[in-house]
């Protein structure tokens, strides 16, 4: 893709993203999101159907980022799992502008499940092992575990991150493997 498509699909994204801190996605227009870009209608056409395509591209980007910052790391080991919490929690403060938007009221419920997917994939496949835990309990425990953390995250996001990632993921991670008597 030219200098030109790149500079215009980023100044789009950058506008949708500015527009979402304030409204809903199914508010917002083509015309807002051009009249904030600086752009006409038909160069918006030219690479988005709609204000949905283009969020679904933003998140797209964002997660293929996150996979491979993460896939960068091999923790695949149950005691390499809070190094790897604590890799998303520095990655996610790193990207925290657009993580309080993406993970915002404003948006769909994509990113959020898209969210609790890599979550799980990256942090929660190798915590849970036990054999004496039949499927469906596991995928119970699992989404509680995943979306707790998810909705952790977000909170901490809102609150200006007063934790450190590393203090975050201490948190999770004690919670995670000792339940609320391993909250200190």
């Amino acid at each position: 893709m030219d200098r030109r498509k790149q500079y215009t699909r980023m100044v789009l994204k950058e506008s949708l993203l500015k527009l979402l801190q304030d409204k809903s996605i199914s508010s917002i227009t083509i015309k807002e999101i051009c009249e904030t870009a600086d752009i006409n209608r038909s160069t918006f056409y030219a690479h988005y159907a709609n204000q949905y395509e283009l969020l679904e591209a933003i998140e797209e980007e964002f997660i293929e980022d996150l996979t491979v910052t993460l896939g960068q790391y091999n923790f695949s080991k149950e005691e390499e799992a809070l190094q790897m919490t604590e890799k998303l929690f520095e990655y996610l403060a790193e990207k925290s502008g657009i993580c309080h938007t993406l993970l915002g009221e404003n948006t769909d419920m994509y990113f959020l499940k898209k969210g609790m997917k890599i979550t799980h994939e990256f942090i929660f496949k190798n915590w849970i092992t036990d054999s004496e835990i039949d499927q469906e309990t596991y995928e119970y425990i699992n989404i509680f575990l995943v979306s707790g953390s998810i909705h952790v995250i977000k909170n901490w996001l809102e609150n200006g991150m007063e934790k450190t990632p590393g203090e975050m993921a201490g948190i999770l991670y004690n919670f995670i493997n000792r339940g609320l008597s391993g909250v200190q």
